[in-house]
């Protein structure tokens, strides 16, 4: 349950974590700079070229419709757009290198000169493919090609957004550690990581704690749901890494039933009180509203 005396608690006892410096990541767009960091929370638009993808109303189904779509959310107020090929469900059939090559880089090659293009995948050959057409960040989505993966983003100067997650990539099952308390796990994981990749020259680099991934032990909608939001709503507490938070907010269909696509709107209260920097979203038109009414009320 989250009361107004949890929050009240949760600041009490982690408040501290607020006062903790976080770097921006600045990245040069084509309507001009874009800074993820402190100040207002950036969006990002999620446009998948897989028709796997259980978000059907984010499914592209060409890459000229993919830039159809990423246009609209850009004017809708998407500061990135991230392109995906294969989806992270857990049931979804696996897209091949070449395949996931042709599908992409013909709308990163549209969209670059429109918006900031982000690439999710885990396979180094569509990171350079993808970087060469004009992507400026790698959504890196697995582990087992890591260094080669963040030596492409330090040749290119192009932003990565590194997920959480402890298998090669994040088609491979795991499990969220079991901890009632999610937040000390994730920044013992991602501290050596980001030491890591700056030593490897990547200087622009936002966490993403995976609430969007398939979990094996968060299958019932419900438990997912609660670990989800706690997360969302303590975000601040990785600030001591230094590094912009990005966080996907949920859709929780066993909630909101046909009205998922208002889900996005009530976890992105969450998300913003809770310090994140990034949201990666379907919804961008709704969220800008949402987001905006907390500014002009003074809601964080």
């Amino acid at each position: 349950m989250i009361t107004l005396a949890d929050l009240a608690a949760l600041q009490a006892e982690h408040g501290a974590a607020w006062d903790s410096p976080v770097t921006p990541v600045v990245l040069d767009g084509p309507r001009g700079p874009v800074s993820i960091g402190d100040g207002p929370v950036t969006l990002m638009g999620c446009i998948n070229l897989s028709r796997d993808s259980t978000y059907r109303e984010s499914v592209a189904t060409s890459p000229a419709d993919a830039v159809r779509m990423g246009r609209i959310q850009a004017a809708q107020g998407a500061a990135l757009i991230d392109l995906g090929a294969e989806s992270s469900n857990a049931r979804a059939a696996r897209v091949t290198v070449s395949d996931q090559v042709a599908t992409l880089v013909p709308a990163v090659k549209e969209l670059a000169s429109e918006a900031i293009v982000s690439v999710e995948t885990y396979e180094p050959e569509v990171v350079r493919a993808c970087l060469d057409a004009g992507a400026r960040v790698l959504n890196m989505t697995g582990r087992q090609h890591e260094d080669e993966m963040l030596t492409l983003a330090a040749e290119y100067d192009a932003a990565v957004v590194m997920c959480f997650g402890t298998t090669a990539n994040v088609r491979e099952i795991a499990d969220v550690p079991p901890d009632t308390d999610p937040m000390p796990v994730l920044l013992d994981h991602f501290a050596p990581r980001l030491e890591h990749a700056r030593s490897l020259g990547v200087d622009k680099v936002v966490v993403d704690p995976g609430m969007g991934f398939f979990y094996g032990n968060l299958v019932d909608p419900m438990t997912r749901a609660r670990h989800q939001a706690r997360v969302l709503a303590q975000t601040f507490r990785l600030r001591p890494l230094g590094a912009p938070v990005c966080n996907v907010l949920p859709h929780t269909y066993d909630l909101f039933g046909d009205e998922f696509r208002k889900a996005e709107g009530f976890y992105g209260v969450l998300a913003a009180l809770g310090g994140s920097h990034l949201l990666r979203i379907h919804e961008v038109a709704h969220l800008r509203v949402v987001l905006r009414a907390m500014g002009e009320l003074d809601v964080r």
